[in-house]
């Protein structure tokens, strides 16, 4: 049986962490923890990780902020790693560093976010599209998204940096839903969780720690990864609890 192959970005801590490490535990999966630096303590922790019968870990170096990184970590996967399909792409890499007003939102800061969190997304996209083309089952590209990108339903916080982006991803999301037929393509949302950038929102709100941990978050992801369908999901936006979110 040929083993299930995925590829995870920011796959180093946090939610990225989380769903891989899930998979790993799995058996017959090949699991990719793509992040900007492999050897990073948090990176190189990664292999102590439990793995499932006939499942292996590969790190790869992949850096949402320049450009050709994930073309460069596409062929070393395939030249070194013998990687010759994927079936599941998650795009989790990204930041927010500041949620600031729309009035005081500085261009520098905006381009700081664009960079990983929408040029980093389109790469990664581009990059493994021909890999995810050989999949024999219907593949996976799913980007770790967020409500702060909604238009209708928006949050009503301050967020003019990392919103912006999101509301990127949501757009290109349902155009590459709507260009490959044969691509399952549907936007994450991993809820409020009790990360370092969900717990910061929160304490700028006035709140101690986010609403959601990580296990709950993750456990709920890795069901509707589960479960996924081009006709169920493709080019929505799905919560960690299974639910459609409105744009």
């Amino acid at each position: 049986m040929a083993p299930t192959t995925v590829l995870i970005t920011g796959a180093n801590r946090g939610l990225g962490e989380g769903l891989l490490k899930r998979y790993l535990a799995k058996p017959h999966h090949i699991v990719i923890a793509a992040n900007r630096n492999p050897s990073h303590p948090t990176s190189q922790a990664l292999s102590n990780l439990p793995t499932g019968e006939g499942s292996q870990l590969i790190v790869v170096k992949w850096d949402a902020t320049v450009d050709q990184d994930a073309f460069g970590a596409v062929a070393e996967l395939q030249e070194k790693h013998g990687i010759q399909y994927l079936d599941i792409v998650v795009a989790n890499a990204g930041i927010s560093q500041i949620c600031p007003t729309v009035a005081d939102l500085k261009l520098d800061t905006l381009r700081s976010h664009m960079a990983p969190n929408v040029y980093g997304f389109l790469a990664t996209y581009q990059a493994t599209r021909p890999l995810r083309q050989k999949s024999t089952k219907e593949p996976i590209f799913a980007p770790m998204g967020s409500t702060a990108g909604c238009l209708e339903s928006q949050p009503p916080i301050t967020n003019a940096a990392y919103g912006l982006t999101k509301a990127a991803v949501n757009w290109y999301t349902i155009r590459i839903n709507a260009e490959d037929a044969w691509l399952n393509a549907f936007v994450l949302i991993p809820g409020w969780v009790q990360t370092d950038l969900g717990d910061r929102g929160a304490r700028e709100l006035g709140l101690e720690k986010a609403f959601i941990t990580v296990k709950e978050s993750c456990d709920g992801m890795m069901n509707v990864l589960a479960v996924t369908t081009k006709e169920k999901h493709g080019g929505k936006m799905v919560g960690w609890g299974s639910d459609i979110c409105p744009w």
